[in-house]
């Protein structure tokens, strides 16, 4: 029986796994990350808060566009291959901070903009992040999120939580854009732009970049194989496990 906590969970999955973060082709580049690139470049000398940054693309892709950048993680060992990876590409205005999104050690109005991708799934407390996320946004401020997004029906959603779950113990829930909807607006932010995506999972990447066990392996090919062809269709699964995510991007501003 493990003793370890949810924050010890993700320290130790993402810690040892920083480098294959920063290098993964479906976190380095997207439409989804072309987005945030553009919004950052609307905002001329912005300050930025990439919350939960973990290999860094949105404080890279913000910093190229012009924004002083705070890449804000749990694990020291993310932070620390962000900071050499924005060396090594000649980006000077990053600076790194530890903590968890639940707690931010930031002054209220801090940031003209808060930007999170691909991380909330993995926060203990979603409500009490994105309500810290609104205090130390400006009144005039953009948040913008990304993540996996669960299907609305529960057929689907099973699926998709169960073979996360089973792939990387640090995992909480994938969201339904309708939940996310609900918990953006109680934290006191407008809704405005939603856009969809469909990334492809390779599977063996995908498993690789977690270290998963081959028992686990074993039962999510078992999910797969049993599925039943509603969820077989509509993430569209491979016969070597490789599947489309749904994920979706939403912009947002205070109230």
């Amino acid at each position: 029986m493990s003793t370890r906590t949810h924050s010890g969970h993700v320290v130790d999955q993402f810690g040892a796994q920083a480098s294959a973060y920063v290098t993964s082709a479906v976190h380095a580049a997207g439409a989804d990350l072309d987005r945030i690139g553009a919004l950052v470049r609307g905002l001329p000398g912005a300050g930025v808060l990439d919350l939960g940054c973990g290999g860094g693309h949105v404080a890279f892709a913000a910093a190229a566009a012009g924004a002083s950048v705070t890449a804000y993680d749990l694990s020291s060992e993310m932070l620390a291959a962000v900071t050499a990876e924005a060396e090594r590409r000649g980006l000077d205005r990053i600076a790194t901070r530890q903590g968890a999104a639940e707690a931010l050690p930031f002054p209220d109005a801090a940031f003209d903009a808060v930007l999170t991708r691909y991380s909330a799934h993995h926060w203990r407390d979603v409500p009490a992040a994105l309500a810290e996320a609104r205090r130390v946004l400006k009144p005039d401020g953009l948040f913008v999120v990304c993540d996996i997004v669960a299907p609305e029906e529960p057929l689907l959603d099973t699926h998709l939580q169960a073979v996360e779950l089973l792939r990387d113990p640090s995992h909480v829930r994938d969201y339904r854009v309708s939940e996310w909807r609900a918990m953006l607006e109680a934290a006191g932010l407008v809704l405005g732009d939603t856009r969809a995506y469909r990334p492809r999972m390779d599977f063996a990447s995908w498993i690789a970049r977690m270290r998963t066990p081959e028992v686990n392996v074993a039962a999510i090919r078992a999910l797969q194989g049993s599925a039943p062809v509603e969820v077989t269709e509509h993430f569209c699964i491979e016969g070597d496990g490789s599947f489309l995510l749904d994920s979706t991007l939403i912009e947002a501003r205070p109230r």
